[in-house]
């Protein structure tokens, strides 16, 4: 199961999504209805029947097919209205004109879907746009790093959500890693996802130390929510209404200073030349998960900062946490989409127990398991979106 709610298709075979195959299948339902109609003799009228297939075809048939087919009901009802003695009947004509009403109505039906499927594609193809520009692929491998990172919106129509990660290389061996959730959904939490992003590679090309990051992306955060929120409360022009329009159309509701309010809870790693350490700062985030040696360590913050955007709560200089990394450890980034998942009977996802099992996994292998196992414990769509970055030390 794909775990975005959309359907991947794979169980039908291709030909079945090919618009001939549909019509083919419509066209024999209609000359099985037609012989049915004609063995059953006056004893038995399905003609009505014949009047519906049009109507049914245009849930999975474009405007085109769905007008050919209408054009083969008509002798299809001839036939069968000669068959029971019915052609010369008054109620005939009152036949053809309600199949003509349907067939014209089950025609503009499917240009309507047809166009809605359409505007759904374009849609679709903007948010995997808007998905690589902003969520650019991870490489696989990072200086002494092994790196495998996956996302997976809630959202059945978006490809990208209000969660994030990144990496850099800072030069002279070190590696920076930060995954974040931003407070909120819609595309104002993607474009909050732009604004840190932007900030996060900003920062490494200045090669900002650790210490003093959280305190720069928030200043920076801060900054552009500001500017925003300014941008969006300037006075504009009223465009006139149109001719036709008896009263105007309400203007758009303004982006407010609700900006301001947005957060942003985040963990960045810093990995050491060679990778035989780690330092961590976490502002507010699901604690970084330590594969060693089977062994699952949650590496709770013993210093945590508050979310970015937060910042001027606490203008206290940030603590950093180190830890060592031997070679073959996993360290495992994820967002709270992953313990917030709940299956049918409410309960969250153990995502420590079921780590147990996969110690010994790729990067990439152990995202596979684990978003399968996700996949199966919610049943169905996801309730937050989700982004997951495993790293490994190699030698």
């Amino acid at each position: 199961m794909p775990l975005n709610g959309a359907s991947d298709g794979t169980h039908l075979p291709r030909v079945a999504y090919s618009t001939t195959a549909r019509l083919a299948a419509a066209l024999l339902l209609l000359g099985l209805l037609l012989v049915v109609d004609v063995a059953g003799g006056e004893r038995i009228r399905i003609g009505g029947l014949m009047v519906g297939v049009p109507a049914l075809s245009a849930v999975f048939l474009g405007p085109w097919a769905v007008l050919l087919l209408v054009a083969a009901t008509f002798p299809c009802l001839a036939i069968a209205a000669w068959n029971n003695g019915q052609l010369d009947a008054v109620n005939f004509p009152v036949v053809m004109a309600t199949t003509t009403l349907i067939g014209g109505a089950s025609v503009l039906a499917a240009a309507v879907r047809q166009r809605r499927e359409r505007e759904l594609a374009q849609a679709r193809w903007v948010a995997a746009v808007t998905q690589r520009a902003l969520l650019r692929p991870l490489p696989s491998r990072l200086g002494p790093l092994a790196i495998a990172s996956t996302y997976l919106a809630a959202d059945r129509e978006a490809a990208i959500g209000g969660d994030l990660y990144a990496a850099a290389d800072l030069g002279g061996g070190r590696i920076r890693v930060m995954v974040g959730d931003v407070q909120g959904k819609g595309m104002a939490a993607v474009e909050v996802t732009g604004m840190l992003l932007a900030a996060f590679r900003r920062s490494a090309r200045h090669r900002t130390p650790l210490r003093a990051l959280p305190a720069d992306l928030d200043e920076s955060l801060r900054d552009d929510l500001t500017d925003l929120t300014d941008s969006a409360e300037l006075p504009l022009e009223p465009l006139p209404p149109p001719p036709s329009a008896h009263e105007p159309e309400p203007a758009a509701a303004p982006v407010t200073a609700g900006f301001l309010e947005r957060f942003v809870t985040a963990v960045v790693v810093d990995v050491a030349p060679g990778g035989g350490s780690i330092s961590i700062v976490n502002c507010g985030h699901p604690p970084p998960i330590l594969l060693h040696r089977g062994e699952v360590l949650p590496l709770e913050s013993a210093h945590p900062a508050v979310p970015l955007g937060l910042g001027d709560l606490t203008p206290e200089t940030q603590q950093l946490d180190t830890y060592d990394l031997a070679v073959g450890d996993v360290l495992l980034l994820y967002t709270d989409g992953v313990i917030e998942a709940r299956d049918d009977d409410g309960a969250f996802y153990p995502l420590t127990e079921r780590l147990v099992h996969w110690s010994g996994l790729a990067p990439a292998d152990l995202l596979t398991a684990l978003t399968a196992d996700l996949a199966r414990h919610v049943g169905s769509r996801l309730g937050d979106d989700v982004a997951v970055v495993a790293l490994q030390r190699r030698a």
